[in-house]
C-alpha cells in the first residue's frame, strides 16, 4: 500500500496550534490563571514528539487512502473526545459547536436586543433600563411586524432573528394594543441579563442574589452594592444557592471588593507549579457577611465563599456545598468546538482541597417543604434565608 503523507509536519503543527485558541470558561468550570502557560510544549518540542508524528502520519494515510471521502473536521473532533474520555476525568469534556455558542451565552452577561421577552408573539415582560422600555414598548403588546416580516404562527420563533437583523441596528416593530396598531423605531444594544438580585430588610440587612458568575456579574455586584450602603446597608447577606459558578475572574472581583489589600482569595496548584493570589486592591468593607449555600453551590460560589470564611470572617449558613476544587482550562477549536480538561486545583485560603468535599456551613440548616398527598410541593418556607436573618442579627 502506498504510504503518502501528503503534508508537511511542522506546517500541520502551527495549524493546529493557530487555531485552538483560548475560550471563554463554561458553566461549573473555572479557567486557569496565566501561572501555567509557561508550562506548555513548544512548536520544537511538538515536531520531535514521537507519539504525535505517529498520529499525523495515520491522520494522513486516512485523509489520503481511505475509500470514501472524510469530514476531516468531524475525524478530528472525534479523536479529541476520545483523548478527553482517556484521561477518565468528571470535568474533562468535549463539547460541540452548539453546546459551546449555547454555555458561552450563558455566562457572558449580556447580548444583543432590545430589552423583550416574549411568548408567542405577545411581549410577557419589558426589562428595566432598555431601548424597549425607552421607545414606550410594554408587556400584552402583540408583536405583528418585525421590520418587512409580518408575524404570524408560523414564524414567532423567529422574531429575535429579525430583531437583531435590523438595518443600522434600528428594529421597527409593529404592535397591536387594544385594537390599535402603533409602530415603534428601537434602537438594538447590549442588553445585560440579570445576575444580581437585591433588597433591604429589616434593621439595615442587605441582601444580595448571585445567581451565576458570568463576565458583567462583577459590575452588576457593584452597582447592587452600591445601591444597598447608599440605602443604609450595615450587614449583608449573600445568597449563593444554587449558583453552579462561572468565571473565576468574576469570583475573584467580587472578593477584591470586600476583602483587605494583601489578602489570600486562593491558591492553584497543578503537576509543575502553584501559586497564591491575593486582593490588590484598596477597596474593602467591614460589615458582617452571612452567606448561603446548597448543594448546588460550586466552583466560583465555593471560592468565593471560602475567601470570605477564612479571609473576611463571613459565616456559613444552609447545608453542605458542591465540593469542586478542580480548574479546567477551555481551548475552542477551529470548528466552534471545545475542549475542557482538568489542569489545576484550587485551595481556600486556609490551605484545604475542597474537591469531593465542599463547604461545610457553620449552622446546618435544611430547607423546609411541606408537600400535599399526592407529593406535590404546596409551601415553601425560606429556612435558611429564615436562618441566615437570624444569624446576621446576632453579629
Amino acid at each position: 500500500m502506498k504510504n503518502n503523507k501528503g503534508f508537511n509536519l511542522i506546517n500541520v503543527i502551527i495549524i493546529m496550534c493557530i487555531t485552538s485558541i483560548i475560550s471563554g470558561i463554561t458553566a461549573g468550570v473555572i479557567v486557569t490563571n496565566g501561572y501555567n502557560k509557561k508550562t506548555g510544549l513548544s512548536y520544537n518540542e511538538l515536531a520531535n514528539d514521537g507519539n504525535l508524528k505517529e498520529f499525523l502520519e495515520v491522520y494522513s494515510s486516512i485523509t489520503n487512502n481511505y475509500y470514501e471521502d472524510v469530514n476531516k473536521e468531524e475525524m478530528l473532533d472525534n479523536a479529541i473526545d476520545a483523548m478527553l474520555n482517556y484521561l477518565d476525568d468528571t470535568y474533562t469534556t468535549y463539547l460541540n459547536d452548539e453546546e459551546t455558542a449555547n454555555l458561552e451565552k450563558k455566562l457572558a452577561g449580556k447580548y444583543k436586543g432590545i430589552g423583550i421577552q416574549v411568548l408567542g408573539n405577545e411581549i410577557i415582560e419589558v426589562m428595566s433600563d432598555t431601548p424597549a422600555e425607552e421607545s414606550g414598548l410594554m408587556a400584552g403588546d402583540i408583536i405583528t411586524k418585525v421590520n418587512d416580516n409580518i408575524i404570524d404562527e408560523n414564524n414567532t420563533a423567529q422574531i429575535p432573528n429579525y430583531i437583531n437583523d435590523s438595518v443600522d441596528d434600528l428594529a421597527k416593530i409593529t404592535i397591536l394594543r387594544n385594537d390599535q396598531s402603533i409602530d415603534f423605531s428601537v434602537k438594538i444594544a447590549d442588553i445585560y441579563t440579570v445576575d444580581v438580585n437585591y433588597k433591604t430588610y429589616e434593621n439595615n440587612i442587605g441582601y444580595l442574589d448571585i445567581d451565576i458568575f458570568s463576565k458583567t456579574v462583577g459590575e452588576q455586584t457593584k452597582k447592587a452594592l452600591t445601591s444597598l450602603e447608599n440605602s443604609g446597608m450595615q450587614k449583608l447577606i449573600i445568597d449563593l444557592r444554587d449558583n453552579t459558578g462561572g468565571y473565576l475572574e468574576s469570583a475573584e472581583d467580587i472578593a477584591n471588593m470586600f476583602l483587605e489589600k494583601g489578602k489570600l482569595i486562593y491558591s492553584l496548584e497543578n503537576k509543575n507549579a502553584s501559586a497564591d493570589y491575593y486582593d490588590e486592591t484598596d477597596e474593602y468593607k467591614d460589615y458582617p457577611i452571612v452567606i448561603i449555600l446548597n448543594e448546588k453551590s460550586a466552583s466560583a460560589s465555593e471560592i468565593l465563599a471560602a475567601a470570605l470564611k477564612d479571609s473576611y470572617g463571613a459565616t456559613l449558613v444552609g447545608t453542605k456545598s458542591y465540593g469542586k476544587g478542580k480548574v479546567q482550562q477551555t481551548y475552542t477549536l477551529n470548528g466552534g468546538s471545545m475542549a475542557k480538561y482538568t489542569s489545576a486545583k484550587w485551595l481556600r485560603p486556609n490551605g484545604e482541597c475542597i474537591d469531593g468535599i465542599g463547604l461545610k456551613p457553620d449552622y446546618e440548616v435544611v430547607q423546609t417543604v411541606t408537600r400535599d398527598e399526592n407529593g406535590n410541593i404546596i409551601q415553601e418556607e425560606d429556612t435558611q434565608l429564615s436562618k441566615a436573618i437570624e444569624i446576621i442579627n446576632t453579629l
